[in-house]
């Protein structure tokens, strides 16, 4: 037996610490496995989430629109007229728009959404530190 002998029985490979080791690597695998996983369904969650949000907010446009032409209509029908439901609609949503731009901060929806947002990483995760 030389100095750099080539025998298998090395004392630092025990049974034990390849136990060990096999263990230590199946559960790096499963953390990496488990990490995909909740990665995967948050993806999912938002994409679901935005299609929700999307075909909500189409629907809601269209009612929107539908509802702004027979108001507009029936005005139209009142003042019997062929044009002044039409004016008087679009005079109001210019009154809107003046009224946003000239008295509405942005403070206002930057603290809506600090209420919506605040800590929703947190409140979301479900493993137990």
């Amino acid at each position: 037996m030389g100095l750099f002998s080539t025998d298998d029985d090395d004392t630092t490979k025990t049974p034990r610490t390849d136990n060990m080791l096999g263990n230590l690597m199946g559960y790096l695998d499963t953390r990496i496995d488990l990490v995909r996983l909740e990665t995967q369904e948050k993806v999912k969650h938002a994409f679901v989430g935005t299609m929700h949000g999307v075909a909500m907010a189409t629907i809601g446009l269209l009612f929107f629109l539908f509802l702004n032409l027979f108001i507009a209509l029936l005005l139209n029908d009142v003042l019997d007229s062929s044009y002044w439901g039409f004016g008087i609609v679009a005079a109001f949503y210019l009154l809107v728009l003046i009224i946003f731009i000239v008295g509405v901060d942005k403070k206002m929806f930057q603290g809506l959404a600090d209420k919506l947002l605040d800590n929703t990483i947190y409140k979301s995760d479900k493993r137990q530190a």
